[in-house]
């Protein structure tokens, strides 16, 4: 069974101009969680000014908790800091992730630190979260090159996800941030990375600027990775990377796994509903080709 982190609603969502309603988004994960999805990740409880988007992580969230908590799914949020964490347990949230880069240019960008000094900030954070019993994934953006620094060095991304296994994450999720991971290259990194860490302790997190998002996954398949973070439609982008277009969408994973006779669980035509409401409410078409064929043809 493959399981997809369905990630639309925050990092599909996060950098769209038009600032959606709450009643919307909620509205979009009601739908998410009806497809058969096991995690859905809501939002970040950021401060406004940085991501207006966001802004309504409470009001969102306790109605999720209000409404959705009934059923088996996780409720992930994105915390940047100690302060986000403590607005994260006001509202019930029982499950986290952290975030950090391998490239020190794209993390002060970002956070305003070096990759160095997120870990030093996450420490504290992680104590707490373990204290109340809280779930902690990491994400490392920038896994395969950066926007400032170009490509990055294989023994960076290895030293970040060593620094998260330290704080006892129970999942780390290589982002392909800009989207210029190639298979090859894919291919190479995760023989070390799985024979070191394991196939279970690692996601990949791909984008699909340059199409080649499918193929690093079939890479990912092929060397024992079974978890991948997907965004419906194909919405979303990196507010601090020039360029990134969206996450790849969880249609075409959806397709590729089906077609390489890997179970998801997920219904596709409740995710097809979930993908044509937010793309209509933001006004958008979607760059999934499966999902343009499948409303073009209604075939499989």
């Amino acid at each position: 069974m493959i399981r997809i982190v369905e990630v639309g609603p925050r990092d599909g969502l996060q950098n769209e101009k038009s600032i959606l309603s709450t009643e919307d988004k909620f509205e979009f994960i009601r739908l998410l969680s009806d497809t058969g999805l096991k995690t859905i990740e809501v939002t970040s409880f950021v401060k406004a000014p940085a991501i207006p988007q966001m802004a309504d992580a409470h009001a969102l969230f306790s109605r999720v908790k209000s409404e959705l908590s009934h059923s088996d799914l996780s409720f992930p949020c994105l915390v940047p800091n100690m302060h986000g964490l403590e607005d994260a347990l006001k509202v019930g949230v029982k499950e986290i992730a952290l975030f950090t880069a391998t490239s020190d240019s794209f993390a002060k960008k970002n956070v305003n630190a070096t990759v160095k000094e997120t870990f030093e900030r996450m420490k504290p954070v992680v104590e707490e979260a373990k204290k109340q019993g809280i779930k902690i994934r990491g994400y490392i953006s920038t896994a395969y090159g950066c926007p400032y620094e170009g490509e990055i060095a294989h023994e960076k991304l290895v030293n970040a996800i060593k620094e998260f296994m330290k704080l006892e994450v129970y999942e780390v999720s290589i982002g392909d941030t800009t989207g210029v991971a190639k298979p090859k290259q894919v291919k190479e990194s995760l023989k070390i990375l799985v024979q070191e860490f394991g196939a279970k302790k690692l996601a990949m997190h791909f984008h699909d600027t340059r199409g080649m998002a499918l193929a690093n996954i079939l890479m990912s398949l092929e060397a024992g990775i079974t978890t991948f973070d997907a965004s419906a439609g194909g919405l979303g982008g990196c507010p601090y990377a020039k360029g990134a277009t969206g996450n790849v969408a969880t249609e075409d994973v959806w397709y590729l796994c089906h077609s390489q006779g890997l179970l998801t669980g997920i219904d596709l035509d409740k995710l097809v509903k979930a993908s044509q409401f937010i793309l209509q409410k933001v006004n958008k078409d979607t760059p999934s080709k499966f999902l343009r064929a499948y409303l073009n043809t209604g075939n499989v």
